[in-house]
């Protein structure tokens, strides 16, 4: 007659077999889907994450899915406790008769890192425990200290991460000097990304005041640059369109792509530029998918004479995001002919500059990459260099070849204005509006353009107000300049036709007002353009600020415009907005 014990032991055998084939089948799984299958080997753990101490915790109730690891039979069993091995048979089988009938068994031994328990001793009571359904062990804990938490389901991938987070914590130091913030990336190369960008500040630290710690680098890198470039990053909505990315894997994407743009264009661009350019790429918002489509129709469909450019406001967006109230115009493109025309536009991006804080970066446009080494071309950039240095202004000029206004207008738009010269002012007629030249420029560009007849003082400015999109773009820069660089401001509205009623500058008025400055305005009738110049020189004003062509292209080209009127014949500095 079989004792009832042995029909237990039986059963407790035919359990572990059982729990032997879910383990194969377990393993196999994991070979073909790359999911981790094994239990994670507590030494390696311990030294990936520099462990630092210990601290005994006493007897807890733990849950069984928060133990992950083992100290010395991590082999032993599978991620989840089934048994590999045929020879822990008997041994198995014993424990759960002793756990299920025989009153149970002492506290297993475990060691705590962050949220994830490791077995000392007792891997085979966990796996009785978990293959019986239960939740909860009895253990004796102790907790072992290590800068960066670890949790149960963390991958080994997601282990090699916080490896690599722990070193950076240690060699920079930011836990402690920065605690409040988080630097958990999705990939363990952004470290080397985040490490270089403090090496960087760190040099230029040096530079500006002797030698710095590594340490203190990164604080003051974290303050002054990874902060302010991660509000950026939320600002133009990237933390949004990639939400499984975290505010350090999008920082590190906006550091290697501000590198990649300065070896294409010759100058640093802003972590601001850099993360509204990436926003415009990638961005899954639907405004930001429709410009995307009507860039790639328009250039497909419609001649770049007849382009219009960049969609109204879209600079004005940028600079309100980015929120520097001290300077509107921090980056200025100049473009350099070597003529005295161009020399007289740096003239006048000279006096911005100063006034601005502002960086200048010279364009020069050649025909070909051969003519890049021409002397000539290397002479204009040591003048351009000489003369920002007598200004006390920083500049560079850089060369590209290919088609001017389309070259010129793709640099644009790292900057925040173009300075440059009526080298090839609109013609009359259509024939006159269909070659390349500055009616291009404007229309195309999607910065403000200065167009620069002669070089003014910039002391007193007149605004062309019709209540049209683009001139609300430049009747935000007028309000910026009239009060930032307390310019007296003249507000000119003119009837033609009935197109514009008179009281639109009551508008203009209000808003100028609202931002603290008082313009004078003139409601007048008349010719448009000539009735604009008339007034401003009877105001006395060395800067006409307006917005840029309103009609579509092609109508434009038919009927004329009142910004080519002025672009022919003003003897002052025209600020044209879109």
């Amino acid at each position: 007659m079989t004792h009832p014990q042995d029909l237990v032991h039986q059963g407790a055998l035919r359990d572990f077999q059982d729990a032997r084939r879910r383990a194969a089948i377990q393993d196999l799984k994991a070979r073909l889907t790359g999911e981790p299958g094994n239990l994670l080997n507590y030494d390696e753990v311990a030294q990936m994450l520099h462990a630092e101490g210990t601290t005994r915790r006493g007897l807890q109730d733990v849950p069984l899915d928060a133990i992950v690891g083992s100290v010395g039979r991590y082999g032993d069993f599978t991620r989840t406790f089934l048994p590999r091995r045929d020879r822990d048979q008997e041994r198995w089988a014993k424990i759960k008769v002793r756990a299920l009938y025989q009153g149970g068994f002492p506290p297993i031994e475990l060691y705590k890192i962050g949220d994830a328990y490791f077995v000392l001793d007792g891997n085979h009571r966990v796996s009785v425990l978990r293959q019986h359904g239960a939740e909860t062990v009895q253990a004796y804990v102790t907790e072992v200290q290590t800068r960066v938490p670890l949790l149960p389901d963390d991958s080994p991938d997601e282990l090699i991460i916080k490896a690599r987070l722990t070193e950076f914590l240690e060699r920079t130091g930011l836990d402690q000097s920065r605690p409040g913030t988080e630097f958990t990336v999705t990939a363990p190369g952004q470290y080397r990304v985040l490490e270089e960008q403090i090496e960087i500040h760190q040099r230029c630290l040096a530079k500006a005041g002797g030698d710095v710690s590594f340490q203190d680098a990164a604080a003051d890198w974290h303050d002054s640059v990874y902060l302010p470039t991660v509000a950026a990053i939320d600002n133009f909505g990237l933390l949004d369109d990639f939400a499984e990315r975290t505010p350090a894997d999008l920082f590190a994407w906006v550091a290697r792509h501000r590198e990649d743009v300065a070896g294409e264009i010759g100058w640093k661009i802003s972590p601001a530029a850099a993360a509204d350019d990436l926003a415009a790429r990638y961005s899954r918002r639907l405004p930001r998918v429709v410009d995307r489509w009507r860039e790639r129709m328009q250039a497909a469909l419609t001649p770049a004479e007849l382009r219009g450019g960049a969609p109204i406001g879209q600079w004005r967006l940028h600079q309100e995001t980015v929120a520097d109230e001290d300077h509107l115009f921090p980056d200025i493109l100049v473009p350099v002919s070597g003529t005295a025309h161009g020399w007289q536009a740096l003239e006048q991006a000279l006096v911005i500059a100063r006034r601005e804080g502002s960086e200048l970066h010279g364009f020069h446009v050649v025909r070909s990459d051969t003519d890049r080494e021409d002397s000539q071309v290397i002479a204009l950039q040591s003048e351009f260099a000489r003369r920002c240095a007598e200004a006390g202004v920083a500049g560079k000029l850089v060369v590209e070849a290919g088609p001017v206004t389309r070259t010129i207008c793709q640099r644009a738009r790292w900057t925040d204005l173009v300075v440059s010269s009526i080298a090839m002012p609109p013609g009359h007629g259509v024939a006159g509006k269909l070659g390349p030249g500055f009616h291009s420029l404007v229309r195309q560009c999607s910065r403000p353009v200065l167009a620069v007849p002669a070089v003014s003082s910039l002391s007193r400015a007149a605004l062309a107000y019709d209540g049209s999109a683009k001139s609300d773009e430049a009747l935000y820069v007028a309000a910026y300049l009239a009060g930032k660089w307390e310019l007296p401001l003249a507000v000119i509205t003119v009837a033609e036709q009935g197109r514009v009623p008179l009281d639109i500058a009551d508008k203009a008025q209000d808003y100028l007002t609202g931002h603290g400055v008082t313009p004078e305005v003139f409601r007048l009738t008349g010719p448009v353009g000539l009735t604009i110049l008339q007034t401003a020189r009877d105001f006395e004003a060395d800067m006409i600020i307006l917005g840029g062509y309103g009609y579509q292209p092609m109508l434009e080209v038919m009927l004329g415009s009142a910004v080519d009127t002025l672009l022919r014949s003003s003897e002052v500095p025209l600020l044209i907005c879109r």
